[in-house]
């Protein structure tokens, strides 16, 4: 049966025996995109993308490759494309760009994406500058201080000068808020020059990233495909993990409850997503596995894409309802352990073996299963994905410049702005207290010197004293001998 990207409330996958889909209703019930690198991972979220943007649902993405700046363009289809499209039955494929803003928390391919300090929270910067237990619990003390201080906490300025003021009234602090290591003090300020050295800064500030920026559809309906340049931030793969993760949190915190929607409100990519486990304290996992349960209430739909299924712990994996599969290589007991497992999270076909067929899959092959009505699982299909229909690869720079020269959110976020915040208020109190200082040591200087000439012509006068008495004494002594000389004389 021929079968457009969007058709009846379901979303096409690609074909099997008979078309294989995704219903909308079902699409915020989250999913998973696994399989080993060339085995057609990118398109599969690229086709995702399209169909949702096709249905009026924003979505976010991150691009690690630059390949999925294609979505934005237009390409004329090659031949392998047209036969892919002619075997899978998809009818009017035709070249589309799809409506596209790109976003990149370094500001060179994107609008920069900037959140404050405070929005951070101390549990994820403890994340993000890789803090042990001792170190975090100080960054939260130092949160509670510029709480209780009024001080805005916006950018890494202000956290810097947060912790200076910490460490210098150590002992005060300790007695009302707890024990204030300034060891760790000084290694946090240490780990966050490491971070700017990685760019972080930049992604702390205003203006700061409102969500109603990213859920936008176009004039004509489509959902805004919000595309995050990540090539650059894969180098910093705490920073990038710890700012999906942020992402994720803020959505699940200001986004209403709207149960189960028709179509998702909002769905979210996760590319890498083994980034977002790797040593992750206890703490982390709790939030992560609470956000991912309860955030399709809020109509979102997470989709996290790995390479090895396993790279997502099984307590999240069990909300994963979704699911497509690309070959995976079994060279080693090992890696048969993880076909073994990831064939195991299907609901059995009984054509054939998944964990034969994982292994078997050509490129643009892959096992899909996704939710049926009432929310059951359906029966897993051997799927040839369906071909794009906008660019597949990277569009180019010019192209990409001309797309951020149209953008009306330009004006907004490409401009920081530094207004008044925690370095600026401790730095003015500093300064106001130096000055306090300096006058009331003036004061002292002046009073010294007016006080200083009086005691010295007071020691002045008690000298002339003494050598008037002296010379007085010695006077009547010589007049008294030269007396007693006289007379003695007359005497003779």
């Amino acid at each position: 049966m021929a079968q457009t990207p969007q058709k009846d409330g379901a979303l096409f996958i690609g074909k099997a025996e008979e078309d294989v889909t995704l219903a909308l209703k079902y699409a915020n019930r989250h999913g998973l995109i696994a399989g080993a690198t060339g085995t057609g991972k990118t398109v599969s979220l690229q086709i995702l993308a399209e169909s949702f943007s096709e249905a009026g649902v924003p979505v976010f993405m991150a691009d690690v490759k630059g390949d999925l700046s294609g979505v934005a363009a237009t390409s004329p289809f090659k031949d392998f494309l047209l036969k892919r499209a002619d075997i899978v039955g998809l009818e009017d494929y035709e070249p589309t760009a799809y409506p596209v803003t790109f976003w990149d928390l370094y500001g060179d391919q994107g609008h920069p994406i900037r959140t404050t300090i405070t929005e951070m929270g101390p549990l994820l910067l403890a994340r993000l500058l890789n803090c042990n237990d001792t170190q975090e619990g100080v960054l939260s003390l130092a949160f509670r201080v510029a709480e209780d201080d009024d001080l805005p906490l916006l950018d890494l300025k202000d956290l810097r000068a947060l912790l200076v003021n910490v460490s210098e009234r150590s002992k005060e602090l300790s007695a009302e808020y707890g024990n204030v290591s300034k060891a760790s003090v000084g290694a946090i300020q240490r780990r966050l020059l490491a971070l700017e050295d990685q760019g972080g800064d930049k992604f702390f500030g205003e203006p700061a990233l409102e969500l109603k920026d990213l859920i936008r559809t176009d004039k004509d309906g489509r959902g805004m495909l919000n595309v995050l340049a990540a090539d650059k931030l894969m180098m910093a793969p705490k920073l990038y993990a710890t700012f999906l993760l942020w992402l994720l949190s803020e959505l699940f915190e200001e986004l209403p409850e709207v149960g189960d929607p028709e179509k998702p409100v909002f769905v979210f990519f996760f590319d890498e997503a083994h980034l977002l486990f790797d040593d992750a304290p206890d703490a982390l996992m709790d939030k992560i596995e609470q956000v991912v349960r309860l955030i399709r209430s809020k109509g979102v739909g997470v989709y996290f894409v790995t390479q090895n299924p396993q790279d997502v712990p099984d307590e999240v994996s069990s909300q994963l309802a979704n699911r497509i599969q690309h070959a995976l290589r079994a060279f080693n007991p090992k890696e048969q352990k993880v076909i073994k497992a990831a064939a195991e999270t299907f609901r059995p076909n009984p054509a054939f073996k998944s964990v034969d067929v994982i292994t078997e899959l050509g490129v643009g092959e892959a096992l899909v299963s996704t939710l049926l009505k009432k929310g059951v699982p359906s029966i897993v299909e051997r799927t040839l994905i369906r071909p794009p229909s906008s660019r597949l690869g990277p569009i180019t720079k010019k192209e990409r410049k001309a797309i951020l020269a149209d953008s009306d959110l330009g004006k907004k976020y490409d401009e920081t702005i530094d207004r008044e915040s925690a370095y600026e208020i401790l730095k003015e109190k500093k300064e106001r207290i130096a000055k306090q200082q300096e006058k009331i040591l003036e004061k002292e200087l002046k009073n010294a010197k007016k006080s200083k000439p009086k005691r010295r012509s007071r020691r002045m006068s008690t000298v002339e004293k003494m050598a008037t008495q002296a010379s007085r004494t010695a006077s009547r002594t010589l007049i008294n001998a030269l007396i007693r000389g006289l007379l003695g004389g007359l005497k003779r």
